[in-house]
């Protein structure tokens, strides 16, 4: 899942925050039905991710609509990491860039997050500070998921719609999304699950 975190992200601030610039998608998003080859592809990734960062990765979980089971996602695997400090790159780009992957999105304005793509499986790897607020409201929005089959049923139908247009980014699409997912993180705090 692409982070909701505004309304509507210029093209200004698209292309500002992506390493080597952004690559219009200028079309409709890709959903594919639920797989279940997602969860053993994040556990390889994991795995792979502990081998090469040892405990400069303090936490790494499966976030996003690949890791709820029965939710139509882009088959892309969201993981969210946790190290010490994300403004300080050299504790773990640089390791993770010389085992294949690529720093694609900085945002130091945004609770210093940092995107990295995986080196052969399509991978978007989320990384923030230790006790940043994003991760645990990412964690919140998958447990939710994973418990409210009526949630998740909003979800992949609003995501259904969206996904039919035309976007220039995939990032566009994801701040569309930021509506439904307050809508259902709302909900959780005061609903029993369904």
């Amino acid at each position: 899942m692409a982070l909701n975190r505004r309304t509507s992200a210029t093209e200004a601030e698209i292309q500002a925050s992506t390493v080597g610039g952004a690559r219009p998608l200028d079309g409709p998003i890709h959903l594919a039905q639920y797989d279940a080859a997602w969860s053993e592809l994040f556990m390889r990734e994991a795995t792979r991710i502990e081998q090469v960062l040892g405990a400069a990765a303090t936490r790494i979980e499966h976030v996003g609509s690949t890791s709820v089971p029965g939710l139509a996602a882009k088959p892309i695997i969201d993981i969210v990491m946790e190290v010490r400090d994300s403004s300080d790159e050299s504790t773990y780009v640089i390791p993770l860039e010389s085992q294949g992957y690529k720093l694609r999105i900085r945002e130091p304005e945004w609770w210093e997050h940092r995107m990295l793509k995986g080196p052969d499986t399509d991978v978007n790897l989320h990384v923030f500070s230790v006790g940043c607020p994003e991760v645990a409201r990412m964690l919140r929005f998958r447990d939710r998921l994973r418990m409210s089959h009526s949630d998740r049923k909003l979800y992949e139908t609003k995501k259904r719609e969206l996904a039919s247009r035309e976007w220039r980014h995939v990032q566009n699409y994801a701040d569309a999304k930021t509506g439904i997912v307050e809508e259902i993180m709302a909900r959780a705090k005061t609903e029993v699950v369904s």
